[in-house]
């Protein structure tokens, strides 16, 4: 996990008010390896093991199946569509990507430059830890401070609250993108405050004003 990450990371405890301080025990080039993320308000701590957080509010039980599946590499076009639609030139700032999107977290690092790249799936524990982005799991919600984040990719299966989940971590002037969108995903975003820039089958993306 990125160094910088640390300072847009919440409690998924306590909510999106309360920040979280890194405990590091191990960092190779500014991503943390091994370490504790620590909330000062519920005294909680959320561990980095092998580069990947564990976000997940108590109980914590084994990691259920995600919508990533084992480490892949998809066709550049895929990642490279997914950079267009999240609409992000340059940095600074953090792009996230929920879900099957999160599978494009390495070929987004290298597309982004400056941009921290951060995927979100249980199965992403199992991924091997590489330059360019940072792997966590969180539960529930999105453990971001609101209006943080540059871009969010979702998977429309993980469902309404996800969705505008995304929508409230997304900066004024930022995008959501929403794949495997159902019907009603237009629907969601636009009663989040988002607006709806471009719709297909299967795909949306929004936007904050």
């Amino acid at each position: 996990m990125h160094l910088l990450l640390t300072d847009r990371l919440t409690c998924s405890r306590c909510g999106p008010e309360f920040g979280l301080i890194l405990l590091a025990e191990a960092i190779h080039d500014r991503m943390v390896a091994q370490g504790l993320l620590g909330c000062p308000n519920c005294r909680d701590q959320f561990p980095i093991v092998d580069g990947f957080g564990d976000l997940r509010a108590p109980p914590r039980r084994d990691l259920i199946d995600g919508l990533v599946g084992p480490h892949s590499t998809p066709p550049a076009a895929e990642s490279e569509r997914l950079a267009a639609l999240i609409g992000v030139a340059q940095g600074p700032g953090t792009v996230l990507l929920v879900g099957s999107p999160a599978a494009h977290g390495g070929a987004l690092g290298g597309l982004l430059g400056d941009i921290q790249v951060l995927g979100l799936d249980p199965d992403l524990a199992t991924w091997p830890d590489e330059p360019g982005w940072s792997r966590i799991v969180a539960r529930p919600g999105l453990p971001f401070f609101s209006r943080a984040l540059r871009g969010v990719a979702v998977d429309g299966r993980l469902g309404r609250a996800i969705v505008e989940e995304a929508a409230r971590v997304v900066a004024p002037r930022s995008r959501v993108v929403v794949v495997e969108s159902p019907p009603e995903a237009a629907d969601w975003l636009r009663e989040a405050g988002l607006e709806v820039m471009a719709e297909e089958p299967g795909t949306i993306v929004g936007a904050r004003a």
